[in-house]
């Protein structure tokens, strides 16, 4: 529940629904809080006793959900229906890919040692600062180099890139190896199956603002077909999103 949507977790009722407590000590509620410590991180769910005519109790814990990344004995788990099973790999990536994007996003992190503003592609960043003036969404300066445009971009901090600027203008050769997540693969199927063979297939490395470009020549002059454009991104090859551009 705790990587889910959260609930009560009951002890003393039937697999029918019906409330028949039990006997609870002090041994009970210890037994219960030594379970709880092997979760990891740390969770403190509230709980509650509820006393029966019977007299017997209802233990009842109030478990808030998190869609987190909980682990019992070093394994995740979710609920599946009315079961619990072990937390799939893929989603456990998923999740705590989305975990550590919402605090630590890779693109506001800084890039890596070596990478400076000569691995960019000077001509498209200074057609980005160009569309951004004509649109009204920065003021005219004077000021055209490429540091003073990338700060008025918020992509260097601390004198250094961050990795928003490689992803958008990345252009030198060196950064394949550093950044392979930046390369595309293009194909074209035999027929309508997907799972056919492939008539042409070619990988390509390029930055944000050139790839919608690539995808589209590959399509028409290639045959390279259903190649998406990336999300955020125009076929005229600028970013879209919220910022000072």
């Amino acid at each position: 529940m705790l990587n889910g949507l959260g609930g009560f977790v009951l002890f003393g009722v039937t697999d029918q629904g019906k409330l028949i407590g039990q006997e609870v000590s002090s041994k009970t509620l210890e037994d219960i809080a030594n379970e709880m410590r092997e979760i990891e991180p740390p969770a403190f769910p509230d709980m509650e006793t509820v006393a029966l005519p019977s007299g017997n109790t209802v233990i009842a814990l109030r478990v808030p959900g998190s869609g987190g990344l909980y682990a019992y004995k070093g394994h995740p788990y979710i609920r599946n229906g009315p079961t619990t099973i072990q937390m799939p790999r893929s989603e456990y990536d998923r999740r705590l890919i989305e975990k550590f994007h919402a605090t630590r996003p890779w693109e506001n992190e800084q890039v890596e040692e070596g990478v400076t503003v000569r691995d960019l592609d000077a001509e498209e960043i200074r057609i980005t600062l160009d569309n951004a003036i004509r649109l009204g969404r920065l003021e005219p300066t004077g000021r055209r180099d490429i540091e003073s445009i990338l700060l008025g971009l918020e992509l260097i901090r601390e004198d250094r890139l961050l990795n928003a600027a490689v992803a958008l203008y990345g252009k030198s050769n060196q950064l394949k190896s550093l950044y392979p997540q930046m390369g595309i693969r293009l194909g074209r199927f035999r027929g309508k199956d997907r799972l056919a063979d492939f008539v042409d297939n070619r990988q390509y490395w390029e930055d944000g603002a050139r790839r919608p470009a690539r995808i589209s020549t590959a399509r028409h002059t290639r045959g390279l077909g259903q190649c998406p454009v990336p999300p955020g991104l125009h076929h005229s090859g600028r970013r879209r999103g919220r910022g000072h551009v």
